[in-house]
């Protein structure tokens, strides 16, 4: 359902949040645009950074899956073009640019 509404309304926010303890946190925000992969380099390329950044999401972005009624869900990548990004942190300091 994701890709289907990206692919509708590619207008988007993503909000991610490292939190180390309740006092001891830190988030950013992009908003943007987003668009597909189909380049079979930009996808190996992004694929390429996510293992690197991340090895522990390797499995899952390895697998394919089936699902009940015979469907494949397969693996999306979509790059943001960002319009907007802020951030905070528990001490509040935050930054934004336009």
């Amino acid at each position: 359902m994701k890709t289907h509404d990206l692919d509708a309304n590619p207008e988007t926010c993503l909000q991610v949040e490292e939190i180390r303890e309740p006092l001891h946190w830190r988030s950013a925000i992009v908003n943007g645009r987003a668009s597909r992969l189909t380049e079979q380099e930009d996808i190996a390329r992004a694929m390429h950074l996510i293992k690197e950044r991340n090895p522990t999401l390797s499995p899952a972005i390895n697998r394919t899956w089936i699902d009940a009624q015979g469907r494949s869900e397969a693996i999306a990548i979509y790059r943001i073009h960002e319009t907007e990004m802020s951030g905070r942190t528990t001490d509040g300091v935050s930054s934004k640019n336009p």
